[in-house]
């Protein structure tokens, strides 16, 4: 029982120490750099600790987040435009996205709306979404739906969005800075802590 206590005892030194290298000069964690981890898509992220994740994102005028009504998941980016889709152009209307099976919360692709595109979580945390032949990333970006250019409609074009041509280029599949965003923000060692010592206090 002692040793487990010390092991115990050991974890949590470790852990404060290795947590103390995110902390700025002044002694405080650091969550204004989370910004520097996560891309919020056509939106502007603010770190926030109230949130869920320490960071918001702030949706630019015309975009919106993944899904209708997610207001309460603020840490998604803003990639869905705010213009006429129509989908009768295209053989079938992009199905809504199913919440994959076993998968962690903490997978960006849990989340993600591909449209016509299969999400893959890469390196960084974030995802890419791989379209389909005849389908391309909005605005060439990887973490972007897919869409057919014929779906988009001229409205769109106040976005920045070119509905005159639509390339899917294999090589801006790879390119690392267009990312989505980072659900593992930093480290979670100060989670880590906190659970530890629930755990701690519950037990004695």
């Amino acid at each position: 029982m002692a040793s487990s206590s010390s092991y115990v005892v050991l974890l949590l030194v470790l852990l404060a120490a290795s947590a103390t290298a995110n902390l700025s000069p002044d002694g405080s964690p650091n969550f204004g750099d989370i910004c520097k981890e996560v891309s919020c898509g056509k939106g502007t992220c603010e770190a926030n600790l109230g949130s869920q994740f320490g960071f918001k994102c702030k949706c630019e005028a015309g975009w919106s987040r993944n899904r209708p009504n997610q207001e309460d998941f603020d840490f998604l980016p803003c990639i869905i435009p705010n213009c006429s889709l129509d989908y009768s152009c295209m053989p079938a209307a992009p199905p809504a996205p199913s919440v994959p099976a076993n998968e962690s919360v903490f997978d960006p692709c849990y989340y993600a709306y591909c449209g016509e595109g299969e999400c893959k979580k890469n390196l960084t945390y974030g995802q890419t979404c791989n379209c389909k032949p005849g389908y391309s990333n909005l605005l060439n970006i990887t973490s972007f739906p897919c869409f057919n250019e014929c779906a988009l409609g001229s409205d769109c074009e106040r976005l920045g969005i070119n509905v005159s041509r639509s390339t899917s280029d294999d090589n801006n599949n790879n390119n690392d800075e267009n990312q989505a965003t980072s659900f593992l923000p930093g480290n979670f060692h100060w989670i880590g802590i906190m659970l530890i010592t629930a755990l701690l206090a519950v037990r004695n």
